[in-house]
């Protein structure tokens, strides 16, 4: 049986196992990814039920929900017209529409919602007037409601409603602006709105993952950034391969995004900015610099540098300058987190004698191990919500596992062969992580919920892995 080694761990193995292709090459840029600009928020047609457009009504349902029926009819046409969000029209644009907000709703484990395929089509003026004995008669507990409509700029205008079908009440509305080729973020917008509005958590649908493409066979695969929603759609590949890329990170703005590039011959970190095109090395340091992550407000960027045999962490200003000195401890030092208030760092050592997670202060101080579950753990990440650390676990296999910042409250959400590198949903209650299977090498991106319940493998064109989840979209 071969196990595939976490990056940090196995840094001379992958040196001395790319293939001559990826040192040939000082230029790996493809496609720019898209600027992912901020939607513009109007307030949709009022319901005679709710003319301040605040929040009316409370939710009747009182059961887990799991059980919860969701009825998400068609969107709604104003008029069908020609759009170049869909070749058949707004009334077909309203289907897909309400078909990415079931998709949405379905795969988060959290819901039980009915599509438009299934359903009856509200008309127009039915969007703020619905027919209730019709959703009474499905046994719909919860309606969405939605229309679009063309302006004459040629963008688009998405309304998004949600109904108590017991009570007879809106239970909260928002519409976007959208050019047509973004329709689906008003889609992720409108989950997000029903999300947040059952749950009481903050949104996670309207953001995007980046991840490192793999093809080819196992033991010469080709690795190039990618992006796409968090969903698996509007797929983009974004450097062409000819020089391996690893550990991507999205910048908390959206702007700029990091990842390792061995485009030069070395493993270098480099931020490419979105905007501009841009691309600059992180330090102009000649030894080995990887696994590397943003400090929350996007000032700094901790990453490890090998020095001698030894790896430390070190940090950075994002734009440049001096680097500091971290950790000194003998050993292998790596994959530095922050806490969401940028106070303390988790980390990974094996300074012990094998890897164990590690916290410190940002400065450095106050270093302190904090698993002792037996077995190996690696590759930790902070909650975006401040409350839990997510890991590889390693006490044979690898697995995905999540503590408090304390080393307390150990939980395994996953039970596979080879799983690792989580990273964290905007709202801290998912993960997506990736899975490599056993021979073959191939590897996959899943996402599961903190209940470990809800397992999904998330759709990709080839082989994916180090998946990084991006903040929610502006």
């Amino acid at each position: 049986m071969t196990i595939r080694p976490l990056f940090a761990f196995a840094l001379a193995a992958l040196l001395s196992a790319l293939p001559a292709a990826a040192f040939a090459q000082n230029e790996d840029l493809g496609s720019a990814p898209p600027a992912g600009g901020e939607l513009e928020t109007v307030q949709p047609e009022s319901s005679e039920a709710d003319d301040d457009g605040g929040l009316t009504g409370s939710v009747s349902f009182e059961g887990s929900l799991d059980d919860l029926s969701i009825a998400i009819p068609a969107f709604a046409a104003e008029r069908d017209v020609a759009t170049a969000a869909n070749a058949r029209g707004t009334a077909a644009l309203g289907e897909e529409l309400a078909r990415v907000v079931t998709a949405d709703l379905q795969n988060n484990g959290l819901f039980d919602p009915t599509g438009p395929d299934a359903l009856p089509r509200p008309s127009y003026p039915q969007i703020t007037d619905p027919v209730w004995s019709l959703w009474n008669l499905r046994r719909a507990e919860m309606l969405v409601h939605g229309y679009v409509r063309p302006r004459a700029d040629g963008k688009l205008i998405v309304g998004c409603y949600l109904y108590d079908v017991a009570l007879q009440d809106e239970l909260v509305r928002s519409g976007w602006v959208v050019p047509p080729s973004d329709w689906r973020r008003a889609a992720h917008k409108c989950a997000d709105l029903i999300y947040s509005r059952l749950t009481g958590e903050s949104p996670f649908f309207d953001s995007r993952i980046a991840y490192i493409a793999e093809t080819g066979p196992k033991d010469n695969r080709t690795k190039r950034l990618a992006i796409m929603d968090s969903d698996g759609a509007n797929h983009r590949f974004i450097t062409t391969g000819r020089a391996t890329a690893l550990t991507p990170r999205y910048s908390p703005d959206y702007r700029k995004l990091m990842y390792l590039s061995y485009v030069d011959g070395n493993p270098r970190i480099y931020i490419y900015d979105i905007g501009t095109g841009r691309q600059t090395l992180v330090t102009q340091s000649e030894n080995p610099t990887f696994a590397p992550r943003w400090s929350p407000d996007g000032r700094w960027v901790l990453y490890s540098m090998a020095v001698n045999g030894n790896t430390d962490i070190y940090r950075v200003s994002a734009n440049g300058g001096a680097s500091e000195r971290l950790t000194t401890a003998p050993g292998i030092d790596v994959g530095g987190s922050y806490s969401p208030d940028g106070s303390r760092i988790v980390f990974e050592s094996d300074r012990s004698g094998e890897q164990q997670i590690y916290m410190m202060n940002a400065d450095g101080s106050n270093q302190k191990r904090i698993t002792f579950f037996g077995g190996r753990a690696a590759t930790p990440e902070w909650s975006p919500r401040g409350d839990q650390i997510a890991f590889t676990f390693i006490p044979g296999d690898f697995n995905i596992a999540t503590m408090s910042p304390d080393g307390r409250n150990f939980r395994k959400l996953t039970d596979g062969w080879q799983d690792e590198a989580p990273t964290w949903a905007p709202n801290g209650r998912i993960l997506q992580f990736f899975r490599t299977e056993r021979n073959t090498g191939r590897t996959a991106i899943y996402q599961v919920d903190l209940t470990g319940d809800n397992l999904r493998r998330l759709p990709t064109p080839v082989d994916a892995s180090d998946p990084a989840w991006g903040p929610i979209l502006p």
